[in-house]
């Protein structure tokens, strides 16, 4: 990465500083009126080694001018906007008399003056579609319903220098939407977010805020806002998003199938991987990723061997040997934010051995048992209990542990090698709707429209002295992304192949 330039000659750094309070050597940037980093972008600070010739006057000058009209009036709002509009509509009428306040998030520090790349807050891009760091989504009582207003940080000002001088200007991180082309593209209307923290203040009412994603915002509400309230707020805003609409659905689907490509390219590259570690899986799927959508929607999980038996193997650092099982556990993310989440365990040679097919087989069964339970009108839970009796009945079947099976059930002993719940909501978060109430989620009752992953497993650790030494280090987890339909479910994920036979046939065909 470029060094940041030196900001003016000192003697105009210290006539700006005293104007707009910063130390001298910082420009207040476009985000901030007063230089403070109340609201927008933070405050430019100097940089202590930057090489570059400090900025003359006549720079300066010459940097103001010279510069072509670039708004564009052609702009169509996005696909989703009709969508946010009525999601937005149903939140006011939860909500009347109260105003409702929904940040974006602000960007946040990797290390020194680097960031993450910016992720919208799931309720901040739900509810408008834009997904630009600092943004807040403010309802404002209003009759019978709500006035929204979306508030963004407006395109750089020439005037002040910070579109080239600053490390968030647009010469630096590109060009923002003005606020005329973001009211085009999302169909509300846009304000300067500079005015929001002394709107916020001075705002009389019930007031309500999605916590947890900018503290500007927060301060701000602090003494108008309770915790109670907020939290009925949020699992208002999770439960919203527990049945999915044609455009989730469609971008589950997206998401969906750009994983199975995915997975396509992981086989095709396994005997690279055997030479390297699983690193260059994980950077393999990471590419697709990128390539099709806006990312992984969580980290991959590339776990090899006995690394297959941690749930969330993230670090991916592994050997990938001939003779063991790959589990692996990714997703696309689309560039709306709907993600995707499917494993497959694979044999890295191509072929199971027979105790790995065998286990690899009672998974299976286990998973078509729990996907057969998924339709409307079903108990959240039948769908995890269906799984678990077939994974507890091959367990008392192998003499791994005593029966009888309801005993077992009944006492959980199973759960020392199943080890987790059999799936989860799926959607903008890929374990989705988190934040909702019991009795409308994990106690409550399928709809059309719901989609949520199935996925049982076994897990028998390297170190489980319990079992025969034959199963320690053999982890199988399979799981697809299931639709409830009207009469019955659909498998989003089907496009990868599930029965052991059609694996070893899908990965003898794609390897050549």
């Amino acid at each position: 990465m470029d060094a940041c330039t030196d900001v003016r000659r000192h003697d105009v750094a210290e006539e700006q500083a005293a104007e707009q309070g910063t130390e001298p050597g910082a420009v207040a940037e476009q985000g901030d009126a007063d230089g403070t980093g109340e609201a927008g972008q933070r405050p430019a600070k100097p940089r202590k080694n930057g090489v570059a010739p400090q900025v003359s006057d006549e720079l300066a000058e010459n940097m103001k001018q010279g510069w072509a009209d670039t708004e564009r009036h052609d702009l169509k709002p996005v696909p989703q906007a009709e969508h946010t509009a009525r999601r937005r509509a149903a939140l006011s009428a939860r909500f009347p008399g109260e105003r409702l306040v929904v940040p974006a998030g602000r960007l946040k520090t990797r290390s020194n003056d680097t960031e993450y790349p910016f992720r919208a807050a799931v309720e901040y891009a739900y509810l408008t579609g834009d997904q630009t760091e600092n943004g807040v989504l403010v309802l404002e009582p209003s009759g019978e319903g709500h006035d929204a207003t979306l508030y963004l940080l407006p395109r750089s000002d020439r005037e002040n220098g910070e579109f080239w001088l600053s490390g968030q200007g647009e010469l630096w991180v590109g060009r923002r939407n003005s606020l005329t082309e973001a009211a085009r593209l999302y169909g509300l209307p846009v304000e300067d977010i500079r005015t929001v923290p002394d709107l916020l203040r001075g705002a009389s009412g019930p007031v309500r805020v999605v916590r947890g994603h900018d503290t500007v915002v927060e301060e701000a509400l602090r003494d108008k806002v309770t915790a109670e309230r907020d939290e009925e707020f949020r699992e208002f805003l999770s439960e919203m998003r527990l049945v999915k609409d044609d455009f989730e659905i469609a971008e589950l689907t997206r998401a969906c199938d750009s994983t199975a490509r995915g997975f396509e390219d992981v086989v095709r590259a396994l005997d690279r991987a055997q030479a390297t570690s699983e690193r260059y899986i994980e950077g393999t799927f990471f590419l697709r990723a990128r390539v099709e959508g806006n990312d992984v929607g969580y980290g991959t999980i590339a776990a090899a061997g006995p690394h297959a038996t941690t749930l969330h193997w993230v670090r991916n650092d592994g050997p990938v040997r001939p003779g063991d099982l790959l589990l692996l556990d990714a997703g696309v993310e689309t560039t709306e934010l709907y993600t995707a989440d499917v494993t497959r365990t694979l044999p890295v040679s191509g072929r199971f051995t027979e105790l790995q097919r065998r286990i690899y087989d009672a998974v299976y069964e286990a998973q078509e048992a729990g996907i057969a339970a998924v339709r409307p009108g079903a108990k959240y839970r039948d769908f995890h209990t269906a799984a678990q009796r077939v994974l507890t009945e091959k367990l008392v079947e192998w003499g791994l542990i005593d029966g009888p099976v309801e005993r077992v059930l009944e006492l959980g002993l199973q759960r020392r090698w199943t080890l987790h719940g059999t799936g989860h909501m799926l959607g903008m978060d890929v374990h989705d709707c988190a934040a909702a109430r019991r009795e409308t989620y994990v106690d409550g009752t399928l709809e059309p429209g719901m989609c949520l992953t199935v996925e049982p497993g076994l897990y028998f650790q390297a170190d489980d002295l319990t079992v025969p030494e034959e199963y320690r280090g053999i982890g199988v987890r399979i799981e697809d992304d299931i639709l409830v339909t009207e009469d019955g479910n659909v498998n989003l994920s089907a496009a990868l192949p599930r029965r052991a036979d059609d694996v070893e046939r899908w990965m003898a065909e794609l390897r050549g």
